[in-house]
């Protein structure tokens, strides 16, 4: 029985009070404790199932903009328990939700189109982001989550970390700190039973080595990067933090609406010149949301918004990764990859304006509407470029299950 009467995106008290009941249900096998606060003091919990040495983390939560690995945590946990076999040798220990805070903020209902789920829009700026702000922030200055994650890694020194994420829209791939050898099968048989494109040539894995279809490696610390000016480097992030422990890390991203543009292995046949193209319209949009932010800005004095950090962080990346698309030779040159880099750049000023509109909603401001209506235009734009389609929750997440599942079996018999 799920522990969730009705499959949806959960809150964080409905992830605490199911792993509740969990723990409840077999307090032989079963532990559930606070293991961090955030920094507005929010708690962050912890599910252990299993006593064994070996251990796996799974952690949701740590993109606020990223909703489904708290359901897909729930159901690994039961499955787990219920399934003897998948403890046999193993303990699993699931942190309910890396960012508390960033998800009292998102607002995720049962998004029916994509203007839905970005009128609830929040992910935090970088430094605030608990995997992504050693990459940005010297370690005096780490907020409270990412000293929890990095604290429950080194009591742990699990040889799999697990991370959840997801993406609005496009299609499913795996990064992996560490090849895992066998990997690419299990994942590939799922996203084509449950009619998920594998995303073959993600943008945010630009560059790196294949294991096979739509699973990446992540590059080693002496190799270049895709995108020079981009600060959020994930060779810096907490993902690696398990390597001093002989663990790996693989992170799992499913999409909410599925796109099939972006599994065509086929070359483009301009893709420098796509590239310009994709950078010149991302400067342009941009520009319309730092319009409107540079006019309201002198209302606004003294506000301190997350909502308008974030929107402000993610308009200071663009020049620099414009110019990066400009300046740098791509690194893929396929139909896949060019539709990865356009959703991207579709991605991140909507995101901006988007978190801007809910902070001129909030004080009532004369630029919402038309801010709005341009918010409203891009969704819909995005929507009809990518042909998107929805995939039902309960596929996300049995997809994202399942190769939860699949990694956790491989990278153990690598690492054995």
């Amino acid at each position: 029985m799920s522990l969730l009467p009705e499959l949806h995106y959960p809150s964080v008290p409905e992830l605490i009070a199911a792993a509740t009941v969990l723990a409840r249900e077999r307090p032989s096998l079963c532990g559930l404790r606070q293991v961090g606060v955030s920094s507005a003091g929010r708690p962050l919990h912890l599910l252990s199932v299993g006593r064994a040495r070996q251990a796996v983390l799974v952690v949701a939560g740590a993109h606020a903009n990223e909703p489904t690995g708290g359901s897909t945590l729930l159901a690994v946990a039961e499955r787990v328990l219920h399934e003897r076999e998948l403890r046999s040798g193993v303990a699993w220990h699931f942190l309910l939700c890396a960012d508390p805070d960033g998800a009292s903020l998102h607002v995720t209902p049962a998004p029916r189109s994509l203007l839905d789920y970005h009128l609830g829009f929040y992910r935090p700026a970088g430094p605030e982001q608990p995997e992504w702000s050693p990459s940005v922030l010297p370690p005096d200055r780490l907020p409270p989550e990412t000293l929890a994650l990095t604290g429950v890694i080194d009591e742990l020194r699990p040889y799999l970390q697990v991370t959840l994420h997801g993406t609005d829209l496009g299609g499913s791939w795996v990064q992996l700190t560490k090849d895992v050898p066998g990997l690419a099968e299990p994942f590939a048989k799922s996203a084509a039973e449950l009619h998920i494109p594998v995303e073959t040539g993600a943008s945010d894995a630009a560059g790196w080595p294949t294991s096979g279809p739509g699973v990446r490696v992540m590059p080693g610390p002496d190799s270049g990067v895709a995108y020079p000016s981009m600060p959020d480097d994930a060779r810096r992030s907490t993902w690696y933090h398990a390597h001093r422990y002989g663990g790996l890390t693989a992170v799992v991203e499913v999409p909410m609406w599925a796109s099939d543009l972006v599994d065509d292995p086929a070359p483009h046949p301009a893709p420098a010149a796509a590239m310009r193209r994709l950078a010149h319209r991302l400067r342009r949009d941009a520009a319309q949301v730092e319009q409107v932010l540079a006019e309201a800005l002198p209302r606004l004095e003294g506000t301190e918004d997350p909502l308008l950090r974030a929107a402000g962080w993610a308009l200071e990346l663009i020049p620099g990764l414009a110019a990066d698309w400009i300046h740098t030779p791509p690194v893929d040159t396929t139909m896949a990859y060019v539709g990865s880099v356009d959703a991207f750049g579709r991605r991140l000023p909507l995101r901006a304006a988007a978190m801007l509109l809910r902070v001129l909603r909030a004080t009532d401001d004369r630029a919402a509407p038309a801010l709005e209506r341009l918010v409203a235009g891009w969704c819909e734009a995005f929507a009809k470029r990518f042909r998107a389609r929805w995939v039902p929750l309960e596929h996300q997440v049995e997809h994202q299950a399942r190769t939860v599942l699949a990694a956790a079996l491989h990278a153990r018999e690598t690492t054995m």
